[in-house]
């Protein structure tokens, strides 16, 4: 991001210079035109034997003169704003590396067991996507097996998802009738939000759909009154308002077309939820937690080369610093130690120390001496041997 607003802050100057140029020639050029057309005029008019005064001349000769003066301004401020381009290219150049070859290892994709798992989780995404087409294909060029893509239940969740963009409710409202236990189970709510959606399009349809939406009310939100009361409620007053228009109520609210969209996304994480899948494929999670920890990798890079240590990058397989890629990406807990500011692994796990404090297993056997510790945080001297290992 950081790059990225380096170099707009260089296309701004030259958008601005360039504004101020075509002004400033646009005014400028306008005059001489005036000026110009003015002379040509005043020829014209006179006879044709007609010689000219020595104001005329003057006048004639400064003219020429301006438009000389004009015309080479006009160039020194074109070279000058050619010489501002550059700068915007120089600051694409310095702030966007071409080469992401230094933050990766050659050996990560190499043997065909771990080339065939990379085909089959881009196969899986574009499943996902609904790209049978595609998908198909590379599967057959990959060859890979029919359970190996993973092409269902993808077909069906696309087919539906199409179905909801174009506002058809129905496939939707069959799946979740079908998988209404299980939905139950995870205290999804799905289902009343698609009969909503089905319920708020009968009254748009004015005084005239009342009755239709009485009678779908009555059938389908019986079932819903304990855990969405409030909500039905409020579908319920809409009735209030049908003559006058939902539009121009305190509902109208309930017609934002974010509705439909919403309703999406729901579908996708329940569904995906149920069926033991994550809601974005994990191609798409490593691309944006790559382009995410990427400024930062090359950063590091670029000072370890520096400082002559670009052994440690591949000294262990991990990243040489903690990287932070956001709230969304975090799917587990994790233990960072306070004091060697590494996060915990199975070797080097959290210890949690009589005083309460936690720290890594590595960190507690530095600190140790003999069958002394003292605690980093407090006073409380204690035995190495009573720390206790914690489970997240």
């Amino acid at each position: 991001m950081d790059a990225c607003n380096a170099v707009e802050r260089e296309v701004d100057k030259v958008l601005s210079k360039f504004g101020g140029i075509n002004e400033h020639a646009d005014r400028v050029l306008r005059e001489i035109t005036d000026n110009l057309e003015d002379l040509k005029k005043e020829f014209a008019e006179g006879p044709v034997d007609y010689e000219l005064t020595t104001a005329q001349i003057v006048i004639l000769k400064q003219t020429l003169d301006k438009v000389r003066e004009t015309v080479q301004r006009l160039a020194t401020d074109h070279r000058d704003l050619h010489s501002t381009v550059s700068k915007v290219g120089k600051a694409i150049d310095r702030n966007f590396v071409s080469d992401f070859a230094s933050t990766s290892r050659d050996d990560v994709f190499s043997g065909s067991d771990k080339v065939q798992l990379l085909n089959q989780v881009i196969c899986q995404h574009f499943y996902r996507q609904g790209m049978l087409d595609i998908a198909e294909e590379l599967a057959k060029e990959a060859g890979l097996k029919a359970e190996d893509g993973g092409k269902e239940p993808f077909s069906e969740l696309n087919r539906i998802l199409d179905s909801l963009k174009g506002q058809d409710l129905q496939p939707a409202l069959e799946w979740a009738q079908a998988h209404r236990e299980s939905l139950d189970a995870q205290n999804s709510s799905l289902e009343f939000k698609l009969h909503r959606l089905r319920f708020i399009d009968l009254i748009q349809r004015g005084p005239g759909g009342q009755k239709d939406a009485i009678r779908y009310a009555r059938t389908h939100f019986q079932q819903f009154v304990n855990r969405h009361e409030k909500e039905i409620q409020s579908l319920m007053g809409m009735l209030l308002y049908l003559p006058h228009g939902i539009d121009k109520s305190p509902y109208s609210h309930l017609l934002d077309p974010n509705m439909w969209v919403e309703i999406a996304d729901v579908f996708t994480r329940d569904a995906c939820s149920l069926l033991g899948l994550s809601v974005d494929s994990p191609l798409t999670v490593c691309v944006n937690a790559g382009c995410t920890a990427l400024p930062a990798l090359l950063n590091i890079k670029q000072v370890m080369q520096q400082r002559q240590v670009t052994g440690i990058w591949n000294g262990k397989d991990e990243l040489p610093i903690e990287i932070d890629l956001g709230q969304e990406s975090r799917y587990h807990s994790v233990f960072a130690c306070p004091i060697l500011r590494q996060q915990s692994t199975e070797s080097n796990p959290p210890m949690r120390l009589i005083c309460g404090h936690v720290i890594s297993r590595d960190a507690l056997n530095k600190l140790s001496n003999g069958n002394k510790l003292k605690c980093p945080y407090c006073p409380v001297e204690q035995n190495p041997s009573d720390a206790r290992l914690i489970y997240f």
